[in-house]
Order: C-alpha cells, then structure tokens, then sequence
C-alpha cells in the first residue's frame, strides 16, 4: 500500500474539487463544492472571493473525511498542489480583504478597453512581450476596468494599497493566512502583465496600463515551496503547498504532454488545445496564442493555445432548445444511423468562432439541407464539428511551429462518445488517447506538487507510473473523413 499521498485541489468556475492521490497517481477520494457565479450586468460575471476561499475549504473538508472513512492516515498527505481557473483576477487590501468581486475569465465588461487597445502600439507590445491577444478573455484589462470604473479600487492602486493576482495567489495568501504571496509563470503568463521571455512582470506594460503602483505576486517555477497549511485547522499538522499551475496547464502535465509535438484536448463545453513546442516560444501567424505550458526549477516548457469556443455546448443545445434527444449518450448511437453525414454541416459559431478564425461576431448555421436529411444527420453534424475545429486548430499549430503532432490526449466529458474520438484519429491521422481520468486537472496538480515536494524526481518517474490509457487509432474511414473536411472549410468560410 503507498505511504504516502498527495492533495490535490482544482478550482474551477463552477465549483471546487478536492482529490488525493496515492504516490503512483490513482485517485483514493475525491469531493466536489458548487461554486456561484454573479451576474450583475448583461455580460458581467462576477464571484466572490471569500465564497471562492470557502468553497476550496468545503471540498477539502469532505474529500479529507473520506479519507479518514477510508481509514487511511491524513498523516500521511505529504504536500498540496493547486490547479485554477486561469484568468479571473482579484483584487484585496494589505489586510486580506476583497477590493471587489473576482472578475472571471469569462466576464466581457472589458470589450470598450479592448477596442480602444486594437490597432494601437500596445497591442502590438502585448503580443511581442506576452504572446497574447487583446481580448477580455485575459486577465490585464478587466483590472483597467476596474482601474477606470472603481474609485475605490483606483484609490487603492494609487496609493500602494492594492494586492492583485489570479485565484491561485488569493487561495496560497489565505491559506498562509498572508505569508506567501506568490504566483507561478502559468498563471501569470494569462494576465497580459507577464513577459514570457524573460519570465518576469513587464513594466512596459504596467506603466500604459497605469498599473504601475499595482502590486503583483512574485512569480517562480509550478513545483516550488510557494508556503504551508492546515487548511483552516481540517488537517492536524501543516502540510507543504509545491505544486500551483493553471487548469489546463494543468491538464497537458497529468497527460503527459512532456515532449515537443505532444498536445492535449480538453472536450467540454468549449475546448482548449495546447501543443507543446519545447524550450523555445513559438510566434503565432495562425491565430494561437503563445503561453508556457509548464516549469519546473529546471525547465520550462513553451506552448501553442487554441481556444475552441464552442464543442459540447452544441449538443447541449440540440439537446435543451431543439428536443433532439433526451440523454446525451443518445448521440453516438444517433450518428452512426446514418452513413455518412450526407452533406450536412454545423458551425457552431453561436458566441463566434474562436481559434484559429477569430470571427466574434460570426454565428452559427447549418448548412446542407435537404429532404433527405433527418435528426440523426444534425447530430451527426453537431458531433463532427468538434474534431472539424480541432484539426483547424492542430494544423495552424503545425503551421506556426514547423513540427508535427505526435499524439493528441483528451479529457473532458466528450472523451466518453467512441465516435468522436474516432474521428478526431482519422481527421488528424495520428493517435488519439483517453487517458481514462476525468480529473486530469487536479492530477497534473499532484505531479506538480509530487515534484515539488521531491516525492517524484521529475518527469522521468511520472512516464513510469501505471495508465489506464484508451488509443485510437486511425481507421479505414481517413480517407473518407478527410473530403468531409473539405466540405467544413467551404461551409466556415460562407460565415
């Protein structure tokens, strides 16, 4: 039996999950907390901080009585790591307290301060120094906002008096009630604030943000010894926190995106798809984003990111606005009905079309319609559009980076339809893998913290631990589904 465990804790925009590892990365326990969400203006969200700090404590709190229910020695929890939500910011005094509502990633206040940023030096400057894009989605102009519209936040920035940073930092200052204010480069690489090269706050930046009396974290390795806690009195002892990395930074290190040309896929409601590119940053000409995949005190590795908008949410919507079905496990029996898709296809543009077209104001259509077509070719279509967009995706990737795709990894709810995954094998010609995880997050945060901690000696002993791994590989349909791409460009490009 393993001596020793890790706590891992994953906070996401809809609530918190808890998890403890063994040493050989198998899931023991695990407890979820729903996390609200404000909405006090069209196109406003908001959370709040001390409900996001409660909530963390909740999940911990049953996750940890699970344990001992297990008769298992919560002694024996050797360090913590912390996944988050990557681009909602915070803002709080000297003395802990919440300046305002965290604003979360998804929050549009910010689309005037991007329009006005568009077209001008600074964009050009968050680009070259960040690998960002001016869009509200990232973490520096919602603080401009808030800078802008909040007196009292402005005061509070001008006179010294302002802490800021992204949820993994407010989370690390409260559980060492305040005597670690840190960040990691994952995190702070999604603020616009952070030059990716020289891995430092840019001051450029700061001071044609007017930012400059803002005080930030300072910012170190994922696996690092960020501070210690009990987690409010819940554990008996203090336990070291050496593991702090992003969500889906996260999510490529629990799936072993360890090399160059190793990308993983997260299949939720939207999609996030990063691809590692080794040691050196890679400039976008394709609509990716240029990040830090993730570090440890002796390396770094950089990424591409596209972002997919939409994926799970259309099924979701045939599912709730169009009646199509009644439980979403129907789809893959409904698309294999049919043939082929006979000429239908769904863009789901309905909140824009994401990576790599950037069209934000585009909108979703269907295309294709005929007499002889039936439900089952809808959802077919619905379906399809998921691998359609990541293959757009991988391929400006490959473009950008001049290096192929070794192997796709996935996670998230869609890994569970065989269709799609099958699919996305034949559309990319290589292998696609299901690591066999829902909770990849809150693993990659357990490695991170394994490392940081010394438990494991770097990426070389997580490639010997055991997988519970499904491959597919490309099938007899490639050549098929390789012109149903080719009837997908035509139809994005009517939009």
């Amino acid at each position: 039996m393993s001596k020793e465990y890790i706590l891992a804790i994953d906070q996401g925009t809809s609530g918190t999950k808890a998890v403890i590892f063994n040493d050989q990365g198998q899931l023991i326990c695990k407890s979820t907390a729903e996390l609200r969400s404000y909405y006090p203006h069209p196109g406003f969200v908001e959370q709040d901080p001390h409900e996001i700090y409660q909530n963390v404590l909740d999940a911990v709190g049953e996750c940890l009585k699970a344990f001992r229910e297990m008769k298992r020695d919560v002694n024996a929890i050797c360090a913590c790591g912390i996944s988050n939500q990557r681009e909602t910011y915070l803002l709080w005094n000297n003395d802990g307290e919440p300046l305002y509502n965290a604003i979360v990633w998804q929050c549009k206040r910010s689309v005037e301060i991007c329009n006005r940023l568009q077209g001008t030096t600074v964009e050009e400057d968050i680009r070259s120094r960040t690998g960002l894009i001016v869009d509200p989605y990232f973490s520096g102009t919602k603080v401009m906002w808030l800078y802008e519209n909040e007196s009292d936040v402005r005061k509070a920035i001008d006179n010294g008096q302002a802490k800021g940073g992204t949820v993994d930092t407010w989370l690390l200052y409260k559980l060492t009630n305040g005597h670690s204010y840190l960040t990691d480069y994952t995190n702070a690489c999604r603020t616009l604030f952070f030059n990716i090269d020289e891995f430092q706050w840019d001051n450029v930046l700061m001071e044609k943000f007017n930012l400059t009396l803002l005080n930030v974290p300072d910012a170190v390795p994922s696996a690092f010894e960020f501070g210690e806690t009990t987690f409010e009195g819940l554990l008996p002892r203090a336990i070291p926190i050496t593991g702090m990395i992003g969500d889906s930074h996260a999510a490529a290190f629990g799936e072993g995106c360890f090399d160059s040309g190793d990308a993983k896929a997260t299949l939720g409601t939207g999609s996030s798809i990063l691809m590692n590119t080794g040691d050196k940053r890679v400039p976008s000409q394709n609509g990716m984003v240029s990040t830090m995949c993730w570090s440890l005190p002796n390396r770094t590795d950089y990424a591409l990111e596209g972002i997919i908008v939409t994926a799970g949410a259309s099924i979701k919507w045939l599912r709730d606005q169009l009646g199509l079905f009644i439980d979403t496990s129907d789809t893959e029996r409904m698309a294999r009905k049919v043939a082929d898709n006979n000429g239908v296809y769904l863009v789901p543009a309905f909140s824009g079309l994401g990576a790599p077209h950037w069209k934000m104001s585009a909108r979703a259509v269907i295309s294709g319609l005929t007499f002889g077509a039936d439900k089952n070719h809808l959802v077919r279509a619905a379906l399809e559009s998921i691998p359609y967009q990541i293959k757009d995706v991988i391929s400006a990737m490959e473009s950008d980076a001049g290096i192929s795709l070794q192997e796709l990894k996935c996670d998230g709810g869609m890994t569970a339809n065989t269709f799609v995954m099958q699919f996305i094998a034949d559309i990319l010609n290589t292998k696609v893998t299901n690591v066999g995880i829902g909770d990849v997050s809150a693993l990659g945060a357990a490695y991170m913290a394994g490392i940081g901690c010394g438990l494991y000696k770097d990426v070389s002993d997580l490639e010997q631990l055991p997988g519970r791994q499904h491959d597919f590989v490309p099938g007899p349909e490639k050549d098929k589904v390789k012109k149903f791409y080719q009837g997908w460009q035509k139809a994005v490009e009517r939009i």
